[in-house]
């Protein structure tokens, strides 16, 4: 009889450990696929807030000139009272507008920065959530780094913005 217990206990045991086995397996973080995701059916909005050549050089240079025309063109001019004579007044101009625009193009350049650290995660739905609100700040060919997957942002053959790994 006490063969039998044993032989119960280690039953129950064994059983206990495999329903163990068997529920951790379930439980870790499923591992994203190397697949295609679609992100929207079109690529419309995709990197409208993009500078053009780089990291927002049109809207800095816009403010750069910008800057020049209110400095330069007042309509009181500082002593000597003429734009031929006021050289001192030109290169001021230049140097206040200069700042500005260096630390305009820096902005840029930190946020481009942070976008690229925001492009890895964890899970796929929330790469995909943070792509589609963030369209129009991402251009085709980011790269997207999934749970140490990586994929691009491009387009499908109909023209939808997907997510696909760099290496099928």
């Amino acid at each position: 009889m006490a063969e039998y217990e044993v032989d119960q206990e280690m039953r129950v045991l064994i059983l206990i450990a495999v329903a163990a086995m068997a529920g951790a397996g379930c439980a870790h973080a499923q591992r994203t696929e190397a697949r295609i995701h679609v992100i929207s059916e079109d690529a419309v909005g995709v990197g409208e807030m993009l500078g053009h050549g780089g990291s927002g050089d049109a809207i800095c240079q816009e403010e750069l000139e910008k800057c020049m025309t209110l400095c330069w063109e007042k309509s009181q001019w500082p002593y000597p009272h003429n734009p031929k004579q006021a050289g001192w007044y030109y290169k001021r101009c230049t140097t206040d507008c200069n700042k500005d625009f260096t630390d305009c193009e820096e902005e840029y350049e930190e946020a481009a920065r942070e976008r690229e650290k925001k492009l890895k995660f964890s899970r796929m739905n929330e790469a995909i959530e943070w792509i589609r609100a963030h369209k129009n700040e991402v251009a085709l060919g980011t790269v997207v780094i999934v749970a140490g997957i990586t994929f691009v942002l491009t387009t499908g053959g109909s023209g939808a913005l997907i997510l696909a790994p760099l290496a099928l």
